[in-house]
């Protein structure tokens, strides 16, 4: 029987740390990331969580599904970047200490977008930038150097600053149908078993494979 790859291993490419899983590698509870889903970058792939996580002071969440792939440069901004725009200064002057850290008030109640949502199966092109609360549905692609700033639909392709929809892979009607399969959730056997027609079948293929209680 075929052998599923295996998701807790840190580097699943022999001979390049540069690739690494993200699921065995991140250590914060406000961080959760799907099975398979990896980073690669040729400077400090291990780095991820202080290098590619910014801002992230909580309690919002990062939730990245299974299967994604990060091209090097892939960053999240979270909330803790949000600044005061209602007044004639945006600096931050409490966080400096001091006697200034009595007027901490002035911080609290900024803008809060709430957790950024990644899904199954989406890729990050290289230099890509998804701001706070953003939620990316599953099987969109992110051009390189795009910067994020709203959501993206199911199996959305977007590119540009800020990012805007180019299109869409499927029509709404297959959209539906690859939703309901879901391949991402059977077990590593069966995708073991059909890793051709995932990555190269046709819908209908793909629905076949499935298991009966995932067909539409």
């Amino acid at each position: 029987m075929p052998v599923p790859a295996d998701p807790t291993v840190l580097h699943p490419m022999p001979g390049q740390p540069r690739v690494v899983l993200l699921k065995p590698l991140v250590t914060s509870p406000l961080i959760d990331v799907g099975e398979y889903s990896y980073y690669d970058d040729p400077v400090d792939a291990a780095a991820f969580e202080t290098r590619n996580v910014l801002y992230h002071y909580g309690p919002e969440k990062l939730v990245i599904g299974k299967f994604c792939a990060l091209g090097t440069g892939t960053r999240f901004i979270m909330n803790g970047a949000n600044h005061r725009m209602d007044g004639p200064s945006t600096f931050p002057f409490p966080t400096m200490g001091g006697s200034w850290a009595e007027h901490f008030d002035l911080l609290t109640g900024l803008p809060n977008r709430g957790d950024t949502v990644v899904g199954n199966d989406v890729w990050f092109g290289h230099g890509t930038t998804v701001m706070p609360g953003v939620r990316i549905g599953h099987g969109a692609i992110i051009g390189s150097g795009a910067v994020v700033t709203t959501d993206v639909p199911d199996y959305g392709i977007v590119g540009g600053n800020p990012a805007r929809l180019i299109r869409t892979r499927y029509s709404e009607q297959d959209i539906a149908r690859l939703l309901a399969v879901a391949w991402w959730d059977w077990t590593a056997e069966r995708i073991t078993e059909h890793v051709r027609t995932i990555m190269s079948g046709s819908i209908d293929e793909l629905e076949a494979a499935a298991p009966k209680s995932a067909n539409p």
